[in-house]
């Protein structure tokens, strides 16, 4: 008996992989559209709060185009002066590998708001972020009086598809995925394996058959799809 899964999010060669049994017939697209905006990054700030991946590749994108136009200010000048306060491993590894020194990185943008109110609180911030930004972090640096510049870098649309197939289990990788998805679907009786608890929390809207990833990471979302169905597939 074969499972059919449907990733909402394109999967790297190496994450298709942990689904290599034979009897995954997995199918994948993108639910969401990424576009990194073309803004002025205020450099003068050197405290940033990266919400994700996205908003590291839009800040790096961002200063090179302010290289290409100013000789004398090159990408390295800039990156070696900031400090990275991120949301997830994946963004905090970017951002290592564009020698970005981070100093706090947790799963979720209300653990971050938590230690920056807690050890931060005399610091001025620029916090880059989507145009579907999540409210934990800004208002509680508003609430604790922490002054900071919100700066949208990047818009999150959705990329809507429909799907005739039934199948047995969806991964869901946010709230936003989970919303597109819905434009022209629904999800009935397949599992939801949710990568966190903010995108459970979307998916519970729609159903009550959910699975949550142990870490909010796109290998740990496949950890889970292969223990619940371990039994099936040996």
């Amino acid at each position: 008996m074969s499972i059919s899964l449907l990733s909402t999010k394109i999967l790297s060669t190496s994450q298709k992989a942990i689904l290599s049994n034979p009897k995954f017939q997995l199918a994948e697209y993108d639910s969401l559209k990424i576009d990194l905006l073309h803004q002025e990054i205020d450099t003068s700030y050197k405290h940033i709060i990266f919400t994700s991946q996205n908003t590291v590749k839009a800040f790096l994108k961002n200063i090179q185009q302010k290289d290409n136009l100013n000789g004398e200010e090159n990408i390295s000048t800039i990156t070696s002066q900031i400090t990275a306060y991120c949301v997830g491993e994946k963004t905090k590894a970017l951002l290592e590998e564009n020698d970005i020194k981070v100093i706090a990185v947790t799963h979720y943008g209300a653990e971050l708001a938590k230690i920056l109110v807690e050890q931060y609180a005399n610091t001025s911030f620029l916090f880059l972020c989507g145009n579907k930004r999540r409210y934990e972090i800004p208002t509680r640096l508003k609430e604790n009086n922490i002054h900071f510049k919100e700066q949208v870098v990047y818009e999150n649309s959705p990329n809507p598809k429909a799907f005739t197939k039934q199948f047995n289990g969806i991964l869901f990788f946010s709230p936003t995925g989970i919303q597109s998805y819905q434009i022209k679907n629904s999800i009935k009786e397949s599992i939801a394996f949710c990568i966190g608890t903010t995108t459970a929390a979307e998916a519970k809207k729609h159903t009550s058959n959910i699975i949550i990833a142990k870490k909010p990471t796109v290998e740990s979302v496949l950890e889970k799809v292969i223990e619940h169905y371990k039994s099936k597939i040996n």
